[in-house]
């Protein structure tokens, strides 16, 4: 693996930011960041705008982990065996990630690679 190809973003965003924003009233605000399917995994919860903040943190350093310039839409995050995933739309690239919440903050760390 050439290491020109790897990148890494963190980004640390405060929940308070989306608490602030309720989604049944600011409804265009998410739509324009996350998919359907991720409005609709954050809002099970109890507490869903930790997850939309930890979604928009994993969002953030994925753009700061590549090259190219990408809206947040394109990028989509989910979760597999309870551990968060994340994929660019026709893109080649993998990736790591890792978030966590604390508090009045979300923060993410990403791992890109891109793949020839």
């Amino acid at each position: 693996m050439r290491l020109s190809s790897v990148g890494i973003g963190i980004d640390v965003v405060k929940i308070s930011r989306f608490k602030s924003r309720s989604y049944e009233s600011h409804k265009s605000f998410y739509k324009k960041m996350f998919s359907k399917s991720e409005i609709d995994y954050c809002r099970k919860f109890k507490e869903p705008y930790r997850h939309f903040a930890g979604k928009f943190a994993i969002k953030e350093a994925v753009k700061k982990s590549i090259s190219e310039e990408i809206g947040l839409i394109h990028i989509r995050t989910g979760h597999s065996n309870s551990k968060p995933t994340v994929s660019i739309i026709g893109s080649k690239y993998r990736f790591l990630v890792s978030v966590s919440h604390e508090q009045d903050t979300a923060v993410a760390v990403v791992i890109s690679e891109k793949v020839k």
